[in-house]
Order: C-alpha cells, then structure tokens, then sequence
C-alpha cells in the first residue's frame, strides 16, 4: 500500500494518543503545547499514563482534569493495582468519575522499585481482572487494557497472556492496546488469534517514535519488545546527530502506519512521549486531516 492510497483509503479510521504527567514547569509547557497541536485531529480519546506504585497519582488526575476543563478532549486516566489497597483505588476511581472522566485504561502496574517481582497489596487488588470489577462496580467506566504481541515480560507464554485477556473482558474490558512493538506481524497474529478467540474486543497497535532510540530500548528491555536488528543499525553513529535520529524516526513510523493499515487495522494508539511532530505528521498520512478546535470549555 504506497502513501497516496493511504490517504485515499475509506475506511474510518480511529487514533488516540498517550501522554505523562508533567514533573517540572518546563515539562508541562511541552506537554501543553503537544496537547493543542493534536488537539484538532480529533482523537478518539487522550491516555494519561500513572507512575510504578502510584507514584504520579497526583500529577496525573491533575493533567485528566486539565483536559476535561480546558480541551474538547476526552480523556482516559491510568490506573494500576500496585502498592495500594482496594479502599485507596476506590477512592481515585470516584474522583475521576466526579471529575468528569469516563474512561480508565485499567493495568496491572509495575513495583516502584525497577525490576523487583510484582507483589499484590495485602488489601488491594490481586491482579488486572479484579480491578476492573472493582471499576466497574464503583461506576460504569469505559475500561481500556493493555496486551503483548511478544508475550507479557512476567508471563510464561502467549498463551497465558490470552487466557489472562479473556479474564479482563469477562470482567468488563472493551477494548486492548497493544505494549509498542516493531514486529508488526505479531500484532496481526495476535490479533488473528483474539478474533479465533472469540473474543469480541478490538486491539490497537500502540506505536511509538523512536527518536531517542537509546531511551526507547531500554524501555524495550524492560517490557518484552525485541529491537530488530534493522532498527538497530539505522541509529548507528547517530548519537550526536539529533536532526537526523527525527528523519529516521519519521520514516520508521510511517513505514509501521502504512504496513499496519494493510494489515486491515483501522485504529491506533501513538504513545506521543509528549512530543507531537511524529504523531502528528503520521495522524496526516492516515489521511486524518485538522479541524479548528472549540475552546467553549475554557470559557465556562
């Protein structure tokens, strides 16, 4: 499928971008500013992400309720069930739901110390499936939830991660994004398998610039995605050569847009890294055009 029948192509098509709470000043002005340049692409909806043990909890209902306020966006809050217990993640639940968010993607989460084995909270939820009954419960949330195409890094086979993804469906799950993966057959199979499943959700190849391809693998590492060689040596030597490392990362993402569109996936998710070049100009390839953005929230 070359780029022109890209745009051409009919089908709706959906994206939704990622963004994490800001740490500093400076941190939040970018972060504000990638939000207004995506802003009129209209997307399905804005992820805010929640640090290892809640540690961002704070910052992030502060951004979900900024965007609720300010943006005609809709926003979707991340929670996890890490080093909190169930009356604690209760309580955020009904503040976003007070606030006026609708939708949470629902995770499992990571230790707040890197690399230590997940343990549940004594009092909190053991693992994914039950909080999002516990979600559910409290009100009724559209719940999104993540998967691996190349196997959860915790998990002993893809197997384990279906079955595991069935759970999170069986308790309210309506739609799985994918972890970043450059092995874009992976996300077909998985898909393919979801379907031969039974399954009735749809997944979204989450994608990411590779800009800061040193960054970029170590998250990798952490999660389970393998780097391909290829993506490998096109950064080679580029370490000091930032101008060039966003001509190489604008090519990678448009070459997984355009292979994942013949693929027949009609949704996306951009894990933006609060930057929104890349996003955007691969939003524009898809054929997804800008309209001017209606500020009335702000004036309320």
């Amino acid at each position: 499928m070359t780029l022109k029948r890209m745009v051409a192509d009919s089908r709706p098509l959906k994206v939704s971008f990622e963004f994490f709470p800001p740490k500093t000043p400076q941190m939040e002005e970018q972060l504000w500013s990638s939000i207004r340049r995506l802003e009129p692409l209209r997307p399905a909806f804005v992820s805010v992400t929640y640090g290892a043990g809640g540690s961002t909890r704070d910052r992030t209902h502060a951004t979900v309720k900024r965007i609720v306020e300010e943006t005609q966006l809709t926003p979707a809050a991340h929670l996890t069930c890490v080093a909190a217990p169930r009356a604690e993640i209760d309580e955020v639940v009904r503040g976003y739901w007070e606030a006026g968010v609708r939708h949470i993607v629902a995770l499992r989460g990571d230790m707040p110390d890197e690399g230590a084995p997940y343990c549940a909270h004594p009092q909190g939820y053991a693992s994914t499936p039950e909080l999002i009954a516990g979600i559910r419960k409290t009100a009724p949330f559209e719940v999104s939830v993540s998967a691996y195409p190349e196997k959860h890094p915790d998990s002993p086979s893809l197997d384990s991660d279906i079955e595991l993804l069935k759970r999170k469906v069986d308790a309210g799950a309506g739609r799985a994004i994918t972890q970043f993966c450059f092995d874009l057959e992976a996300i077909a199979r998985l898909r393919d398998r979801i379907v031969l499943e039974g399954l009735d959700i749809p997944l979204v190849p989450g994608l990411i610039p590779t800009t800061n391809f040193r960054s970029i693998r170590r998250m990798a590492e952490r999660c389970g995605a393998r780097v391909p060689a290829w993506l490998a040596q096109l950064y080679e030597g580029l370490d000091d050569d930032p101008e060039t490392r966003k001509i190489v990362a604008a090519a990678v993402l448009a070459e997984q847009v355009e292979r994942l569109s013949a693929l027949g996936f009609d949704n996306f998710h951009f894990y933006t890294l609060n930057q929104a070049d890349l996003t955007y100009a691969a939003c524009r390839m898809l054929g997804i055009r800008p309209t001017q953005p209606s500020y009335a929230k702000a004036a309320q």
